[in-house]
């Protein structure tokens, strides 16, 4: 049932689709497997080993030595690497994302060498657009760049960043004008840049793997060619890498989903109260049942997505459909897992507990779920008015 059901993978996907998923679901099971008393952190190495397999360079077309993976591929790579271990996902999906972002709307020598060295895994991407006032909100964001003599110099602070500190190019959106969105411009910035620093990684509730921190940026002087397409883009351009983004999240809810469904069906089959397996008592059976639909329909709205991302045909409300019902979707079925465990589900002994507190971050990053059923809403008011 859980290879049918609960897999990423579908009938009539193709071979390379699923020798891809067979590949990354082995090196996750190998390589990101965690202990109960060793909670997961962010290790360089893994970076690497995800290079050698060809990974880092997925969102990246073959011009610049990447493979040019489809959005179905990418988020099957994500579900993959969720099941066991969420942060390594979630780094890599922003790491897709920065990528993808400068090969879209970059150009000249500096793009060329970043997007080179981003799909070698010889440099790790970040994505700096979150401030203190400006989350959903993110033309309200307030960092400056200023032109100079021979570029900008960019002043301000960003929040919640993912791989801050850790990562090597940093993909940073600064104010260039007073239009609340025409005035905002988008820069590359190595990590040795001076004027560049990093504050310690924040203390989260869950993905412990995967470093969040401030990066301040304190007359960060780049050059003209750190720009990404031209000046006043820079909205359109966090805009545009947004439905990917909601993609990978949905994955990402869907392999936590499926990891807890899974843990929860064998722990109620092993586990025996009043003389028989918990398995057999019809209220955990109808639990079970309730996870399993929502674990399948989590999984065909985010396929659906990502198909419709590659056509670019309504790619952006359905991302949103699907990172809402997704995530929501994972923060119910990892909270009846540690149900079905009972007391042991509350233990760090047990891998639900973490994968519980992992879902709830989904709901909350690549736009609030609040934010994605306005957008789907006035999608369906905007459509029949």
């Amino acid at each position: 049932m859980a290879e049918k059901v609960l897999s990423f993978i579908q009938e009539g996907d193709g071979a390379e689709l699923r020798e891809l998923s067979r590949v990354v679901q082995r090196f996750a099971e190998t390589t990101l497997a965690v202990s109960s008393d060793q909670p997961p952190k962010f290790h360089r190495k893994l970076f690497d080993s995800m290079s050698e397999l060809g990974l880092s360079g997925a969102a990246v077309s073959e011009k610049f030595s990447g493979s040019d993976l489809s959005p179905l591929d990418i988020a099957a790579i994500t579900f993959e690497l969720s099941r066991i271990q969420l942060g390594p996902a979630v780094w890599l999906s922003v790491h897709y994302m920065v990528s993808k972002l400068i090969e879209r709307w970059g150009s000249g020598e500096v793009v060329r060498d970043a997007l080179a060295a981003l799909a070698s895994g010889k440099k790790l991407g970040a994505f700096c657009l979150t401030e203190a006032q400006s989350g959903s909100d993110a033309a309200a964001l307030r960092t400056r760049a200023t032109r100079t003599a021979a570029g900008y110099s960019i002043t301000g602070e960003k929040v919640y960043i993912t791989s801050g500190g850790h990562a090597d190019l940093y993909l940073v959106f600064a104010r260039t004008g007073e239009d609340q969105k025409r005035g905002i411009s988008a820069f590359l910035v190595e990590k040795n840049t001076p004027g560049i620093s990093f504050g310690p990684e924040e203390k989260k509730m869950g993905c412990e793997g995967s470093p969040i921190c401030t990066v301040t940026f304190d007359g960060c002087e780049v050059p003209e060619g750190a720009r990404i397409s031209n000046e006043g883009d820079g909205y359109k351009i966090a805009l545009s890498g947004l439905a990917g983004g909601r993609i990978n999240i949905g994955a990402a809810a869907c392999g936590l989903a499926s990891q807890a469904t899974t843990l929860a069906a064998r722990f109620a089959l092993e586990r025996k109260q009043f003389g028989r397996s918990i398995s057999e008592f019809q209220g955990l059976q109808f639990m079970l049942a309730d996870m399993v639909q929502q674990t399948r329909a989590a999984i065909l709205l985010t396929r659906d997505a990502a198909y419709h991302l590659t056509t670019e045909i309504k790619s952006g409300i359905l991302a949103s459909i699907s990172k809402c019902f997704a995530t929501d979707a994972a923060m119910r079925v990892t909270t009846d897992a540690v149900q079905i465990f009972g007391g042991a589900g509350y233990l760090q002994d047990y891998a639900v507990e973490r994968l519980m507190r992992d879902a709830k971050m989904l709901q909350i990053v690549e736009g609030t779920n609040q934010i994605q059923r306005e957008l789907i809403a006035r999608e369906l008011l905007t459509s029949i008015a």
